[in-house]
């Protein structure tokens, strides 16, 4: 129904994303993370069906947990992660997608195509890559 009187709309800035982990998983401070098709969260990795949520803040250890015993916070923002060894990207690709290789590394091409987030620059120590 449309509106016939102001609203108050709560808001969040986005920056900080809580999730429930998933069942049998740890994650690792720094990381990035990701969630399932059930949105709970894991680790970043190229597997069909996961969406990159941010960085995770903190170390989680639901690894002898059911899903959503224990919760992490992701942060999005703009963070360097290692490039890939195999399948590098290069200052040429600033402004595409850099691809979850794992959960500390990004890549050009992966065989599942799992978008990290976009890439914002390139140095010796690994790629800039905006998560958001």
């Amino acid at each position: 129904m449309a509106l016939t009187n102001d609203r108050d709309t709560p808001e969040r800035d986005g920056a900080l994303v809580g999730r429930p982990v998933a069942a049998s998983t740890k994650l690792y401070a720094g990381g990035m993370g990701a969630v399932d098709a059930s949105g709970n969260a894991v680790a970043a990795a190229d597997t069909a069906g996961l969406t990159t949520v941010g960085r995770i803040e903190s170390q989680v250890d639901n690894s002898a947990g059911s899903a959503g015993d224990e919760t992490v916070t992701m942060l999005r923002g703009v963070f360097r992660y290692a490039n890939s060894a195999t399948n590098p990207l290069s200052a040429a690709d600033i402004g595409s997608n850099a691809l979850v290789e794992d959960d500390e590394t990004v890549a050009k091409t992966t065989t599942n195509s799992i978008v990290a987030g976009k890439m914002i620059d390139i140095d010796a120590d690994g790629v800039w890559v905006e998560i958001k």
